[in-house]
């Protein structure tokens, strides 16, 4: 067995203090995202390993320690919703006896179908997958026969067939009722922006969008936003805006980060929002009430959802035989500055 790599040995390959790397790994204190990204890297090429202990037991009692396991293409950080469902996550099960290692996984990995670095299903009692969104991937774990949780999903995962249990949040509902509103006061021209095929969230959230459309006999006015390509750099994000003959009166964004970035490139290009558009989001982050204009955006109970996926994930451990679940969780609309002039709160 390979040498148990530790903070100081990320923090002395980086040059970096170890309390700056501990920030990174823990999610703590104020720190550069593009530093926290390269301690991430490194941590990751390293196979450093993150544990949640239990707290010291009381002298004579000897409880029996359950692993599990977090795999995830993208380790979530900052204000993403999954870094406070993750907190609450590992919360609930160390009263449960139970710890959480972490393994990001590589796009090598991902293609080549290998489980990632360290991880042994026969040590793992069960496996939570955050942000993991290969639908081959998805199929290769549910072959392990290990208890299964996925927070949010791929887009073309088939719920009836995987033995796993799902926990998303009310996607396409939320969005129906924001964009019918939108329409209500008025709107007929609206456009979604973002990649359906992302994960299974988009995906419900366009079908939202969608639905709310075809309600209310409109299509969507363009389509130059919704896909995979548009958003990946920021200079084809700008060749969309200026290929528009005409602005939608909405933008109907699949999250607030995909909301954001359409904002920025509005305005490179001279469109002020909410004046010449409208714009709304998705997740309530952090992000959405600090830009100008404040982001119309919906609210996920994120640390709520970290207790449900521990309750979910424990009990399937405890009960293998219980019908498998998919559970969506309640959101909420919050209007703001961006949809300003509709007066829809």
């Amino acid at each position: 067995m390979g040498k148990k790599i530790t903070i100081q040995d990320i923090a002395d390959a980086l040059g970096l203090s170890r309390n700056t790397v501990s920030k990174a790994l823990n999610n703590t204190g104020v720190l550069a995202d593009d530093t926290r990204q390269k301690i991430l890297r490194k941590a990751e090429e390293m196979g450093y390993r993150r544990f949640v202990y239990l707290p010291q037991e009381a002298p004579g009692e000897n409880p029996v320690i359950k692993e599990l396991a977090l795999i995830t293409q993208n380790m979530p950080y900052g204000s993403h919703f999954g870094t406070y469902a993750l907190n609450t996550f590992q919360e609930k099960i160390s009263k449960n006896n139970c710890r959480l290692s972490m393994y990001p996984v590589r796009d090598t990995e991902i293609a080549s179908l290998k489980l990632p670095i360290g991880f042994d299903p026969e040590k793992t009692a069960g496996i939570l997958c955050l942000e993991l969104f290969d639908s081959n991937y998805i199929e290769m774990l549910d072959a392990l026969g290990l208890p299964l949780l996925f927070i949010d999903t791929a887009s073309d995962t088939d719920l009836t067939r995987t033995n796993a249990d799902f926990l998303l949040m009310e996607n396409a509902l939320s969005i129906y009722r924001l964009t019918d509103s939108l329409i209500q006061k008025g709107c007929t021209r609206l456009a979604f922006a973002g990649d359906p095929s992302h994960c299974r969230s988009f995906l419900e959230r366009y079908q939202g969008f969608q639905e709310a459309l075809h309600a209310n006999g409109l299509s969507p006015c363009n389509t130059l936003f919704t896909g995979k390509t548009v958003f990946s750099d920021s200079t084809f994000l700008g060749e969309a805006v200026s290929q528009m003959i005409q602005l939608p009166e909405v933008f109907v964004c699949a999250n607030d980060f995909v909301a954001i970035d359409l904002i920025r490139a509005l305005r490179k290009h001279g469109f002020k929002v909410p004046e010449d558009v409208m714009i709304t989001g998705f997740d309530n982050s952090a992000e959405s009430r600090i830009i100008e204009p404040h982001l119309t955006t919906v609210d996920i109970p994120s640390s709520q959802m970290g207790y449900l996926a521990a309750d979910l994930l424990l009990s399937r451990i405890n009960e293998p035989d219980t019908p498998y679940r998919i559970m969506h969780v309640r959101t909420s609309i919050k209007y703001r500055a961006s949809t300003g002039r509709l007066n829809l709160s």
